[in-house]
């Protein structure tokens, strides 16, 4: 038997798949890792698009403890899971548009909202319908309901009733206000979080 058979010669290695992108990638970014970081893994919530390297050992250790909602209250985590039904878009109710304004034609079939038949003696009396007020186009949402119903106001206060109500019971619960005694502290705190999301949600 001859050392180097012809059927070796057909055998050939098949070469590493993964090889070149291990050589262009960067090193694992878990501590003490050297190994090359070919698996991408995301830094977090707030930082969509922004990933970790990591080996492949270590990409499936840091996925097992990765948790997108981390620091979020049960109460955002169901708000995020009802607006992630309809990829975070606002709805509205069956036959209605984003204005809340009946679906249909603007104008009826013997309105002329362009005056194009006015000079041939065709009615011209179209108007536009009255735009709803600001508190009823606006959707609210349950956090913003519960803000402020934690000020004791409705869906449609204004923003000077929010803000005169807001300065009126931080007055009331103020520590100061009544005589060093700090059990009102906590609806202190409630009242300041609840103003302070209404204020950045555009409210006041």
């Amino acid at each position: 038997m001859k050392p180097y058979p012809k059927y070796f010669e057909k055998i050939r290695v098949r070469p590493d798949p993964d090889a070149e992108l291990k050589s262009r990638a960067p090193v694992c970014q878990w501590d003490g890792c050297q190994q090359p970081g070919t698996h991408r893994a995301p830094v977090g919530r707030m930082k969509e698009g922004e990933y970790f390297r990591f080996c492949f050992d270590h990409v499936r250790e840091y996925n097992k403890g990765f948790n997108y909602f981390s620091g979020l209250a049960d109460s955002e985590i169901a708000r995020f899971q009802k607006e992630a039904l309809t990829g975070h878009r606002p709805t509205w109710k069956m036959g209605m548009n984003g204005s809340g304004r009946t679906k249909g034609p603007a104008f009826g079939p013997t309105t002329d909202p362009l005056g194009f038949f006015r000079e041939f003696g065709g009615r011209s009396d179209w108007q536009p319908p009255p735009e709803p007020p600001e508190s009823e186009r606006r959707m609210i949402r349950n956090v913003e309901r519960k803000a402020l119903d934690t000020l004791g106001l409705e869906v449609d206060a204004t923003k000077a009733e929010i803000k005169t109500r807001f300065k009126l019971l931080v007055k009331r619960h103020h520590p100061d206000a009544n005589g060093g005694d700090r059990s009102f502290e906590d609806r202190l705190r409630d009242i300041i979080q609840a103003y302070n999301y209404l204020k950045a949600a555009g409210y006041c």
